[in-house]
């Protein structure tokens, strides 16, 4: 059974939040709210904590997860980053985007897209999930909060609560927070291509 934590939404406990890294950094996967819809994550370094989430998602080992950052100067140890890159991805964060790029070879081979070698990044603007990026003090391997079969990603994770329990061991408990996932831009070919339209707002891009 999940453990459940309901964090402040404007100041969120210190020492909740230290529990929640320590168990996050001893294989435990989480459901925590982003600025889109809940998301799940799990430590970087962590292959079985990640197949967890592919099992959970019903992902086939093709699956290219996202890395959720605190902010750009992480994106840059993960990912290539170009001039032009760098300023759209300035514009657009924090907020409900998540980028394609071509990774680094910091990141492990494991999460990085196989064929393609790519990653995609993420920099939520959610005042919960930032504060677990900044206490665990490095990037989430994540992925949307959404049942197999189900339409929709999970807003308010108390509607979901036996589904919860038997497939996380923390659910981080910030209330509804919407049902829409990022919008997808693929950066990794010199253009911007949109792979999802989402949350985030594409009008201001001009495509």
């Amino acid at each position: 059974m999940a453990d459940w934590i309901e964090l402040h939404p404007v100041n969120p406990q210190k020492r909740l939040l230290a529990q929640v890294v320590e168990r996050i950094r001893s294989g435990a996967v989480v459901a925590y709210p982003t600025d889109s819809c809940y998301a799940l994550g799990c430590h970087l370094d962590d292959k079985a904590a990640a197949d967890r989430l592919r099992r959970i998602r019903d992902f086939d080992r093709h699956h290219q997860f996202t890395l959720v950052c605190r902010d750009l100067s992480e994106i840059a140890t993960y990912a290539r980053v170009d001039n032009q890159q760098f300023r759209l991805l300035k514009q657009l964060t924090p907020g409900p985007y998540t980028f394609i790029l071509e990774a680094t070879k910091t990141l492990p081979k494991r999460i990085a897209h196989e064929k393609r070698k790519t990653i995609g990044i993420r920099v939520p603007e959610h005042v919960v999930a930032q504060a677990l990026l900044e206490t665990i003090d490095e990037p989430l391997i994540s992925c949307t909060l959404q049942f197999p079969g189900e339409d929709e990603p999970v807003n308010d994770p108390g509607d979901w609560r036996e589904q919860l329990d038997r497939s996380v061991d923390i659910v981080i408990d910030g209330g509804p927070c919407g049902t829409v996932p990022t919008t997808v831009l693929d950066l990794s070919g010199g253009s911007i291509e949109v792979v999802r339209e989402g949350k985030g707002d594409i009008a201001a891009l001009g495509l």
